[in-house]
């Protein structure tokens, strides 16, 4: 499938990525690639194959939940490069 200079601003506009004019036509071919991999996928007969959730058999060990009333925000805000109150602050992203 090929990924045309327009499609691929409109991906990178929804991804919020800014891309350089000279980026363009370079990612627009590997993201090309990339369904025509994914349409070679579709064309394999997974017909007698049985769903599969996670390859890896190993067990991870669980833990016992503890309830725990301390307050961390602030210790927590501390990480946040910007916060107003006790929240942190982030850039829109929903227009």
């Amino acid at each position: 499938m090929k990924i045309d200079k327009n499609t691929t601003l409109k991906i990178a506009k929804l991804c919020r990525v800014r891309i350089e004019e000279h980026e363009i036509e370079e990612l627009s071919s590997q993201l090309s690639s990339i369904l025509d991999w994914v349409e070679q996928l579709n064309e394999v007969n997974t017909d007698n194959v049985e769903p599969l959730s996670n390859v890896s058999t190993a067990k991870l060990p669980l833990r016992k939940d503890k309830e725990n009333s301390e307050d961390k925000s602030r210790d927590i805000l501390t990480n946040a490069p910007e916060k107003l109150e006790n929240y942190f602050v982030v850039p829109k992203v929903v227009e």
